[in-house]
């Protein structure tokens, strides 16, 4: 991956949709050339385009992580969890917890008694950790690509 190819994913970043017409002059190139080198990259598997929701504005006002010490089956945890709308995605880890999940919920008494309800009850969840968020939910991560 050289520099073009970490420009046009800046781009993409900013905006997934942006017109090839216009990605090929911000990134020094034609709009054809940027099409070939975007296809390249999705081709080799280096590069993946999704949409992305905003859980706050579909509705969501409280969100949580919630690191998950399990006794046993650490996937079948996830799957399980995995199955409700509620959970944005989790991921296995190592360390202080085995699983962490993000959460999003109406409100906070609706995130409570996901995770009172829902969460603890399944098969092998030993401990959870919730780390709430409330309010709006501004920010916004980007993967540096340099």
């Amino acid at each position: 991956m050289d520099e073009i190819d970490r420009a046009i994913l800046r781009e993409l970043q900013a905006d997934g949709r942006i017109a090839y017409a216009d990605l090929g002059p911000k990134v020094g190139l034609s709009a054809s050339a940027a099409r070939q080198r975007l296809q390249r990259l999705l081709d080799s598997r280096a590069v993946q385009v999704v949409g992305v929701t905003d859980p706050m504005a579909m509705g969501g006002q409280a969100m949580a992580l919630l690191g998950i010490t399990v006794d046993g089956d650490v996937r079948a945890v996830a799957d399980e969890l995995a199955r409700h709308p509620e959970v944005v995605y989790s991921v296995l880890t190592s360390g202080g917890f085995d699983l962490f999940a993000e959460v999003v919920a109406p409100g906070p008494r609706e995130l409570l008694d996901f995770v009172n309800d829902v969460v603890r009850p399944v098969e092998g969840v030993e401990r959870i950790q919730p780390f709430p968020y409330f309010g709006i939910h501004t920010h916004r991560f980007l993967w540096d690509v340099g």
